[in-house]
């Protein structure tokens, strides 16, 4: 395998996994009134699902350990983030400005959503790796769309479990919780299964290029 064109991809899936997961942080604060009665979810729901495709990505060509680190990377590029989020809320503004209250209504809910998402995160992803690896040896490398659904299901259902209800407990009523738990995980899930011809050209592609 060629190291410096598996650096180089290597480095763009990162970069782009981690992109994908700061600004999921971001616009998870913003509730969705979705067209469908009575189902509301997180804004970063159209990005997330990303994150866990590229999680699929990596763990399948890479390996676990690779894997692993990537996802404590992600978590130490969104710890970055916050931690500015929070020094510019902290800077002293001009009284002209009108615009403070705005950021820490978005910026504010931050730090909390960074403590939710780095355990589901940590969780979620770690299991889907585990189990996208765990069956690759047990199918001897065939049949990736059952590997990438299988590990989804119990990826996405673990991490909107623990990150909602971290995340918005105390903020929105228990029902309203379970209900956008089970919405989130149903709709991360379909997202995926709808993407996985995606992943299987992004798969493929990726192992054809490292293994020239």
């Amino acid at each position: 395998m060629n190291t410096k064109r598996l650096t180089y991809l290597f480095t763009v899936l990162v970069v782009f996994f981690c992109a994908c997961l700061i600004v999921s942080n971001i616009v998870a604060a913003k509730l969705w009134a979705t067209p469908i009665p009575n189902l509301t979810l997180t804004a970063a729901i159209l990005l997330f699902p990303l994150v866990y495709i590229i999680g699929d990505v990596i763990p399948e060509v890479y390996g676990l350990q690779i894997a692993r680190r990537v996802i404590f990377l992600g978590f130490l590029v969104n710890a970055l983030a916050v931690a500015f989020f929070w020094l510019t809320l902290k800077l002293p503004y001009p009284v002209f400005w009108t615009g403070q209250e705005a950021f820490e209504i978005v910026l504010g809910f931050t730090p909390r959503l960074l403590v939710a998402s780095f355990i589901a995160f940590i969780i979620g992803t770690n299991t889907n790796a585990w189990i996208m690896v765990t069956m690759k040896k047990k199918t001897n490398g065939k049949w990736l769309w059952s590997r990438t659904i299988s590990s989804t299901i119990v990826g996405e259902a673990v991490d909107s479990t623990i990150f909602i209800t971290i995340a918005f407990w105390g903020i929105l009523p228990p029902a309203a919780l379970v209900n956008m738990i089970i919405a989130q995980a149903i709709f991360k899930t379909l997202y995926e299964i709808l993407a996985t011809p995606l992943t299987y050209l992004i798969v493929n592609k990726v192992k054809k290029y490292e293994s020239n």
